[in-house]
């Protein structure tokens, strides 16, 4: 039975009621502390409201204790949703993974972290996703885009670039994009304008962004929230996930059409290539003749070639993050993990590029790091001979590129040539469409891509099956219908 005490003020008014209910004895005879719950009644109840509703929730509470449910009233969602976190990083996550998880809890936990836990219900949910879509709701309402005048002031300064972007305490490529006139949050444009002694209105224009985030994104919030509510109701601290029972859900979009390339405009973007410097050359061949994300070729090593045999070891991803600086990780799935067959012409190609490398570390000399220091996916700094095949030059020679650079240098190329906007992934859906379109099974090409499963496959390139779908009617007309002499 469980035993009902009210809670006073120092006015003698019942503020609340504490339900206890026994847990019994351990094995040595000593009663365990019991469960606990407070109910706070709602202000206007009645004392007739207030006597039915104590008792109704002083037999849920007993029967759920009964079923083993060790409910948390005092945990506050906040505080649970950075435990499960723990839990995932320590279950191998990936770095990436929780760093999305955490800058969605930033919004989550705005709304709903300082809820307990055991008083969570659909209708907090509700109204939370109503309040995301509304307007003004993004982390990035406002932006920032250089006047003319920055260069100029960067200039008339004497100050190197370089040492501008470091005492802003901002990246080198953040400062690029801010000279070139592109979107750069707030923050940066400030601490941009402290370092050169003007006011953010005089080197800056700021404009707010009023869209309201997608559904896309309000999905992703919803899944995170159902994830972490998931792992409470598994370990009994709730009966049941209230992000199951929600009305207005967000609506899980249907994938957008890959973009990918025609063969002319494939032919165009290659002709083009030949006038690039053989490091961008090679880095772009491959992601064309690969399929691989840009990730697995930025972090291809020497050790991961096989020239003779013809063969690419995916074995490596390049990432990037703001704690770690530029980590590597294994490939995004397991089964990302795979060897890639590569054409003959793609062999010669790395020969040359091979010469090319080995040509600059020996010209090099003490400049060349044999040896580099990178973090790995838990951010434990390691020690390893250099090996990567893309490499910084400069003060970083031998150390591996920034992965982002390859997605910069296409942008600018694709500019710079005329030619249709180009980023790695685009080189990704080409080959599968090519891919597909010449007979090969979706099997095979979900293993080349190194899918996680068939079905990731079809989601991605159902548009492309449908084009395939034309030919059969001619195939059952050419195979089946055809009269034999």
């Amino acid at each position: 039975m469980a035993n009902i005490t009210p809670r006073k003020d120092k006015g003698g008014n019942i503020i609340s009621y504490r339900i206890r209910v026994s847990r019994g004895y351990d094995i040595n005879g000593k009663q365990l502390k019991p469960y606990t719950k407070t109910w706070k009644p709602e202000k206007g109840m009645t004392a007739r409201q207030i006597e039915k509703e104590l008792n109704r929730q002083a037999v849920q509470f007993e029967e759920q204790c009964k079923l083993g449910y060790a409910l948390d009233t005092r945990q506050t969602f906040a505080a649970y949703a950075d435990y499960v976190m723990k839990i995932k990083e320590e279950s191998g996550t990936k770095h990436r993974t929780i760093e999305r998880y955490k800058g969605l809890l930033d919004r989550i936990n705005a709304g709903i972290g300082h809820i307990k836990i055991g008083d969570i219900r659909p209708q907090h949910l509700n109204q939370f996703y109503s309040q995301l879509r509304k307007e003004d709701i993004r982390k990035c309402a406002a932006s920032a885009f250089a006047k003319p005048c920055l260069s100029e002031t960067c200039k008339s300064s004497g100050k190197l670039k370089k040492d501008i972007a470091t005492d802003s305490g901002i990246g080198y490529t953040t400062f690029s994009t801010a000279l070139r006139g592109k979107r750069i949050s707030v923050e940066t444009a400030e601490s941009i304008s402290k370092t050169l002694g003007k006011s953010v209105d005089k080197l800056f224009d700021v404009t707010r962004e009023k869209r309201p985030l997608s559904e896309k994104t309000l999905q992703e919030h919803h899944a995170l929230i159902s994830l972490i509510l998931g792992y409470a109701e598994k370990e009994m601290l709730i009966p049941y996930n209230p992000a199951t029972k929600v009305i207005n859900a967000p609506k899980k979009e249907y994938s957008h059409k890959a973009n990918y390339f025609e063969l002319s405009e494939l032919e165009r973007i290659r002709e083009k290539l030949n006038y690039e410097p053989l490091k961008w050359r090679v880095i772009t061949h491959l992601l064309i003749v690969t399929g691989c994300r840009r990730g697995e070729i930025m972090g291809l090593k020497w050790s991961a070639v096989d020239l003779e045999n013809k063969k690419l070891y995916i074995r490596n991803n390049l990432l990037y993050a703001k704690d770690y600086g530029i980590y590597q990780d294994t490939p995004k799935t397991e089964t990302s993990t795979r060897t890639v067959p590569i054409p003959q012409e793609t062999a010669e190609l790395l020969r040359e590029y091979r010469q090319w490398w080995l040509m600059l570390r020996k010209d090099s000399g003490s400049a060349w790091n044999m040896f580099i220091e990178i973090s790995d996916s838990s951010g434990n700094v390691q020690k390893e001979r250099a090996d990567f095949l893309f490499i910084q030059e400069g003060d970083k020679l031998g150390y591996p590129m920034h992965p982002d650079s390859i997605t910069q240098y296409l942008s600018s190329f694709s500019k710079r040539e005329n030619l249709p906007h180009i980023n790695p992934h685009a080189f990704r859906h080409t080959l599968a469409s090519v891919l597909c379109l010449n007979g090969i099974d979706i099997t095979t090409i979900s293993k080349w891509l190194g899918h996680n499963n068939v079905t990731t496959t079809l989601n991605i390139y159902e548009h492309i099956l449908e084009e395939g779908k034309e030919k059969v009617a001619d195939c059952i007309s050419d195979v089946i219908l055809k009269k034999r002499a």
